[in-house]
């Protein structure tokens, strides 16, 4: 699994995504309440460029009449047809059998350990004075 810095911490505050492309494959990052989640930002129904779409709450129902929404924030909604998907997972709450959109681990890794690589040279002092989202494939 290859890892892909993506942004300083700050550059991504809570509510925000960031749209990238990795390897060929367009992605967004996603800060929801300090926790990141990269997801795909392709729809499987028809293409659409999915993280694009508003992110809202999800509806539940355990009455009739009665609605409980949940979830803020974590729902994203496609712009083309109003496909819900789950941003922690991909699954998909139109047809959750036949449709996921592919989802990819992110986490917070300290700036020191993203600097780091397999070679050695000559080393001059640096201070690394921030963490980065990062994004594994």
């Amino acid at each position: 699994m290859a890892r892909h810095v993506i942004a300083p911490v700050d550059e991504l505050p809570p509510g925000t995504r960031k749209f990238l492309e990795i390897e060929g494959r367009p992605i967004a990052v996603f800060n929801i309440k300090g926790e990141y989640f990269g997801l795909m930002n392709r729809c499987p129904h028809q293409g659409a460029a999915l993280c694009e779409g508003p992110l809202i709450g999800l509806a539940q129902s355990s009455d009739p009449g009665e609605i409980e929404y949940t979830r803020l924030g974590e729902i994203i909604r496609c712009p083309w047809h109003g496909w819900e998907f789950d941003i922690r997972t991909g699954q998909s709450y139109c047809d959750p059998r036949r449709f996921r959109v592919k989802a990819y681990p992110a986490h917070v890794a300290p700036g020191a350990s993203v600097v780091k690589g397999p070679y050695v040279a000559e080393t001059i002092p640096v201070k690394v004075e921030s963490d980065y989202v990062v994004v594994e494939l």
